[in-house]
């Protein structure tokens, strides 16, 4: 497994890769990688650092697991690659960013241009098996982000943190609330959307608005 991570993030996250539980990971990784087929490919593991330079680093969604079907996953939370059918939640979400913003729903469900102008999209756990929903849960990948959550509520200041559902709620505790912005909702999945839990929490209007007060570059969230 490499670790290919934008140099910007080397300074603030390089110790953990040395660390006994990270090489453990590492190890489990490659022969999962091996011997069972995983999502995303492996040169995209982390994508999501890949893409969102720390340095321009201002809102941050998190994620459970990778999407564990074929052609699904590409190493950024709730995005897929171009071409590929939009999953409910991320389809959920697309709606919500029509209603909040009145932006055309997206043609493409890759998220890489939310990425590139300084989202994070963090999976908890940034590998899966093929079909094996929360097969790499509990192998030191939650150690990892837990980790970059709070390295990222320690060294920047008005961050974002898009929390959605029970799963992402509970890394508030790893977030400093004085210095960084936290908005809630229930998860865009359609168990929770459809229990009136998603729909209507004008979340990208609202980090717009925050960034703005924080003398930030709003983020175009249309794709």
């Amino acid at each position: 497994m490499k670790v290919n991570i934008n140099v910007s993030w080397q300074p603030y996250i390089k110790d953990e890769f040395t660390k006994p539980y990270f090489l453990q990971l590492v190890e489990f990784v490659k022969t999962e990688y091996q011997y069972h087929t995983c999502f995303p490919k492996g040169t995209h593991i982390f994508n999501a650092f890949e893409q969102c330079e720390f340095d321009n680093l201002k809102v941050v969604i998190i994620g459970q697991d990778p999407y564990h079907g074929a052609g699904q996953a590409n190493g950024l939370c709730f995005s897929v690659n171009d071409g590929i059918a939009h999953p409910p939640s991320l389809i959920n979400i697309f709606k919500e960013l029509e209603s909040d913003l009145h932006v055309p729903y997206p043609k493409s469900g890759n998220l890489e241009p939310w990425a590139k102008q300084g989202v994070l999209l963090l999976n908890a756990t940034l590998t899966v098996r093929s079909s094996a929903a929360g097969s790499h849960q509990n192998k030191g990948w939650e150690q990892f982000t837990d980790t970059v959550i709070k390295l990222i509520s320690e060294h920047k200041k008005n961050i974002v943190f898009l929390l959605w559902g029970n799963f992402a709620k509970r890394k508030a505790t790893l977030i400093e609330v004085n210095n960084h912005h936290i908005l809630t909702s229930g998860h865009p999945s359609p168990l929770s959307a459809n229990r009136g839990l998603w729909f209507g929490n004008k979340h990208f209007s609202k980090t717009n608005s925050l960034l703005e007060q924080a003398a930030l570059d709003k983020i175009d969230w249309s794709l």
